[in-house]
């Protein structure tokens, strides 16, 4: 009974879970796609790509992972949260960003931390809201670009004359497992805690698209202007 009102509702709300994962992996292409060449920018525009990116990383990622096992309902959905929240703390991951953002001589810097400010904020706000499908999706979205993004943030550091790449390294590999165990978090809080109607799925992932956007571009286009 319980599961053929849900049915409907869920409908309503977002497309199919077959359509999800598929748009998702076409928005992280298309970021990926527009990189800058980091042969093409100058040292102040790789530093401030790289503060930029640990400002938002090493004091957020855990809290808004927390945020979304705090938001999902779904039984099924929280040990996949709570492994995830597991190795980045049991591994100190925000200690590892921090190595890698000093080695490659791009410690943010408080111009570096009000440029994502705004955008940083907004993402805050909206997880605070505690919507399990949303943020789920949010993060599944950021964790499947993180993955696809560390070569670049690699070959960044490089530029910067850095040999410190176990950041790049550790996480271009375990955030294909989380990626996908969080795609499967989404399908079974998409069943037991359906989004509200007229609420946007892709909400949250709209807003941190625009945050990655300004970790990468801001001071690129400040410098170009």
């Amino acid at each position: 009974m319980n599961t053929a009102l849900l049915v409907p509702q869920q409908s309503q709300n977002y497309p199919p879970d077959t359509t999800v994962q598929p748009k998702i992996n076409s928005m992280i292409d298309d970021l990926i796609a527009s990189l800058p060449d980091p042969k093409q920018l100058t040292s102040e525009e790789r530093r401030g790509i790289i503060a930029r990116y640990t400002a938002v990383l090493e004091g957020n990622f855990i809290y808004w992972m927390t945020a979304t096992l705090l938001a999902v309902q779904s039984e099924d959905a929280r040990p996949i949260l709570l492994d995830n929240l597991h190795e980045e703390v049991r591994d100190a991951h925000p200690a590892m960003m921090r190595r890698f953002a000093i080695a490659a001589h791009a410690f943010p810097t408080d111009s570096d931390a009000l440029a994502v400010h705004d955008d940083l904020t907004k993402i805050r706000l909206f997880l605070g809201r505690l919507s399990g499908v949303q943020s789920v999706l949010t993060m599944a979205f950021f964790e499947g670009f993180i993955q696809r993004f560390m070569t670049y943030l690699a070959d960044l550091a490089k530029g910067q004359g850095s040999l410190d790449m176990e950041y790049t390294d550790v996480h271009g590999v375990c955030d294909i497992a989380h990626t996908d165990g969080l795609f499967r978090a989404l399908s079974v809080e998409m069943t037991v805690n359906p989004l509200e109607p007229g609420k946007d799925l892709f909400e949250g992932v709209y807003l941190l698209r625009t945050l990655i956007e300004a970790i990468v571009f801001d001071q690129v286009a400040t410098l170009s202007a």
